[in-house]
């Protein structure tokens, strides 16, 4: 490899360097706004779980009550 091979070698790899550097800072400021989010959507769905066994029950209670009312 000649010293003008090595030069661009070099240049070509401190490029990719710069290149993947800017990415991390980008993907860095991102973070932040995407962990609220995923905290919020977290929330949301925690939220709702808590209500489902309650909605099920209350439904079965009104078919059970509605099979009752027809046979009797």
């Amino acid at each position: 490899m000649t010293k003008q091979e090595q030069t661009i070698a070099d240049d070509k790899m401190r490029a990719e360097i710069a290149k993947l550097m800017a990415e991390t800072t980008r993907i860095n400021s991102e973070l932040p706004a995407f962990t609220a989010k995923l905290a919020a959507e977290t929330a949301k769905i925690s939220n709702e779980s808590r209500w489902y066994p309650a909605v099920v029950a209350s439904g079965a209670t009104l078919a059970i009550v509605a099979i009752v009312k027809i046979f009797l």
